[in-house]
Formats: structure tokens, sequence, C-alpha cells
């Protein structure tokens, strides 16, 4: 298939650059799969839209502190450090810009801190190895990293991370759940709604366009993910009594894919997926999903194409343009079901 079929224009000034003061107050859209009605609403109204029964499964997933900023020790050249993924021990994979002042042996310092570059790769990709575990380098010195296309420095790193994260893991911030206060949750549990926890570790990948003409040769990167046995028996009770399991963003939908792909139904497990969604695919236990407006030619627009249809999810972003949606990690959301 081909990837043009997946692109839409944007204006610039409908990419979210801040989050709203209050994270309930943003726009919702109400895509039904079933009819070709788009309703408008706002966050805090998302009960309106779910039945007494219906399991949210949410990621708990937390967004590191993995950037870091740096210095190279021989010529004191500004140097930015992303943190990709943790080796045992010291040793990680990076992402390092400009990558070019760099070659293997160099050390870059973090203030007390240092780490020495062991290996170049393309595009910026590195091994380094830090002084002391990087953990304790993030704490000290890291930066919530927020998405290329963030262009303000002057935000909260909270902000860039859901109300309900508990579990240090991830490179970017599952948005879905950035509408979410706990005074909204409390209210949907009221109502008969559940909550359920799983974890998927989103790395840097997740920005990563797809370059692939054809849909189909593009390679996922993996990611960690797991689902405790409680969880787990909890959406395997809802699917089992027709009850509708709502994915609260793409990580969300990928784990429970995955879950159901290996093993046939809804148990514990953990390890990586590289799953990928395009269309023409069958979703086995995702029923609704709520999910941000995505960037065009990118595997989380072709995964909910694959959920509502290519031409009606075009169809809603053409919308949302012109009823002046806010777009990407800080703005507004839809509710497809």
């Amino acid at each position: 298939m081909d990837l043009r079929l997946f692109d839409y224009s944007l204006p610039e000034r409908l990419i979210a650059q801040k989050p709203l003061e209050e994270r309930d107050h943003s726009r919702l859209m109400i895509i039904d799969r079933s009819g070709s009605r788009i309703k408008h609403d706002i966050f805090y109204n998302l009960g309106h839209y779910l039945k007494k029964g219906d399991v949210l499964v949410i990621n708990n997933s937390r967004v590191t502190r993995c950037r870091l900023f740096g210095r190279k020790e021989k010529t004191g050249a500004s140097i930015e450090c992303f943190v990709l993924e943790k080796d045992r021990g010291r040793g990680c994979q990076v992402l390092l810009r400009p990558s070019k002042r760099l070659k293997a042996g160099d050390r870059v310092y973090i203030g007390s801190d240092y780490f020495q570059v062991r290996e170049k790769f393309e595009r910026g990709r590195a091994l380094v190895d830090f002084n002391r575990p990087a953990e304790e380098v993030f704490a000290t010195s890291g930066q919530v990293p927020l998405p290329p296309y963030i262009k303000s420095a002057h935000i909260d790193g909270e902000r860039y991370q859901t109300v309900y994260a508990d579990r240090e893991g991830s490179a970017a911030a599952p948005t879905a759940g950035l509408h979410f206060t706990p005074e909204l949750m409390d209210v949907l549990k009221s109502r008969g709604i559940q909550f359920v926890s799983l974890s998927l570790d989103i790395g840097y990948g997740t920005f990563r366009p797809v370059a692939c003409s054809n849909i189909e040769e593009h390679k996922m990167h993996e990611e960690y993910y797991s689902i405790d046995d409680v969880q787990a028996g909890i959406i395997e009770a809802a699917r089992n009594e027709k009850r509708r399991v709502i994915a609260v963003g793409t990580t969300s939908a990928r784990v429970l894919e995955t879950v159901m792909a290996r093993q046939g139904r809804i148990e514990k497990s953990s390890g990586h997926t590289g799953i990928y969604i395009y269309p023409p695919y069958r979703f086995r236990a995702v029923d609704a999903m709520i999910t941000n407006f995505h960037l065009p030619r990118s595997t989380l627009l072709i995964m909910i194409s694959a959920f509502a249809g290519r031409e009606k999810v075009l169809e809603a972003y053409s919308e949302a343009i012109k009823k002046q949606y806010r777009f990407y990690s800080f703005g507004d959301c839809m509710l497809i079901i």
C-alpha cells in the first residue's frame, strides 16, 4: 500500500506547542465506525460516550529524564545526548547531536558526570559508557525529552507525564492519557467504568517517519511491554462478557493486540513487541480507542486507519483542521467507537 495514501497537509499553527492549563479541557472528536457522523465535545464529557462495564486500558509508563546536555572535554562544544536504551551496566544506546563533533574515545561532561563514546553508528546513534549508572545521571542532570516539533523550552516536564504514570521507562509520553485528571477518573469509576493498567516503554523510534514508499516494507522498532495477571484477568473477563475494551492510546492497543496474537487471549505477559499494524488488520482485543491526532505518514496514523478505515480517518482529520483542532502530543484527541 502506497505511503502517500496516509498523507495530509497540516498548517503549522495547529501544532500544539504547549499544554492547556486544564488537562481535561481539550477538545474531543467522536467517530462512530458504523456511521458517517462526527461529533464534537470536550474531554471532560468523555463519560457521555462510555457505558457501565467498559474497561479503559491505560499505559502507566513514565517518561524518563533521558535528555542530557553537556560539553565535549577537549573543545567545550555543546553536545545533546538522548538516551534511547540502557544496556547492562553503564552502557547506553544514545542519539548524539551534533554527532559529527565526536569520535570513539571522546568524553562529554555533564556537570561533574561524563560519558565516553565507545562506538558510533549512522544517523547520530552511538554506544556510550557513563561514569556511573545512567539512572543516577538522569536524576542529577536529566531533562524530560519533548517531541522534536515542540519548540518551546519552557514547559514543565510533569505536564508531559500522565497523572497515573508510575513506572520509569519511556522516551515519549503515551499522549492519549495526558487528557485525564484524577477527578475525571474518579467520576468515571463511580459510573462503573474500570481502569486497567499495563506498560509499554515507548522508544524514540515512535517519532521515526515511515521511509518506505510501500508501507508494508517498514520495520517497527521493538519496545518492552508487560501486563500482570490481575489486570489481564479484568480485561479477559470483559471480553468474555462482551463488554467493551477501550485502549487509551496506540501503545495500549499495541500491547493488547500483541498478547492476543501470541497467546490467543489476554493473560499475564511481558517481553518485547515490534508489532506493526496497518490495513487490512483485524483487531482482536480492542473495541474502541482514545487517541490524539498523529503526524502524516506515521505508523500511528497508519494504525488508526487500520482501526477506523483510512478514508474515514482522513475525513475526520480534514474536519479537525477546518475546526481548528490542536494537533500532536499536546493537542486534542478523538474517541473512535
